[in-house]
């Protein structure tokens, strides 16, 4: 990855793309989940959301093999998708906005009041 693909995010674009298209050959129901898997894991994205590349893939890639095996989604992933996304991302250490606010103004007292 260059500079310039860094700065403008389009290598993350042709990542996205690349997903999309593998979750295009996947059954109506795995891509169903698959929509909600990326709207309740964005949230937990950094500034860029390059750190939920991974984790995306990651999950793309268990779709794929159970879909192969002939699994049913509520079997892999179980019927709190949100859940299921939650612990994932928590797991990866994806932080949400407010997780970094939140420490940064428990840093920023604690300095306040010397204890740092």
């Amino acid at each position: 990855m260059n500079f310039w693909e860094k700065i403008t995010g389009s290598d993350m674009t042709k990542e996205m793309k690349s997903f999309e298209a593998r979750a295009k050959k996947l059954p109506a129901d795995y891509q169903a989940a698959w929509e909600q898997i990326n709207a309740y894991l964005w949230p937990n994205a950094d500034f860029t959301g390059r750190n939920l590349m991974p984790i995306l893939d990651g999950v793309l890639g268990l779709l794929e093999e159970t879909a192969a095996e002939g699994q049913r989604v509520r079997d892999v992933l179980g019927d709190d998708i949100k859940g299921f996304c939650s612990a994932l991302a928590g797991e990866q250490g994806a932080k949400s906005y407010r997780d970094k606010w939140r420490e940064q103004l428990n840093h920023n007292i604690a300095k306040k009041l010397g204890k740092k």
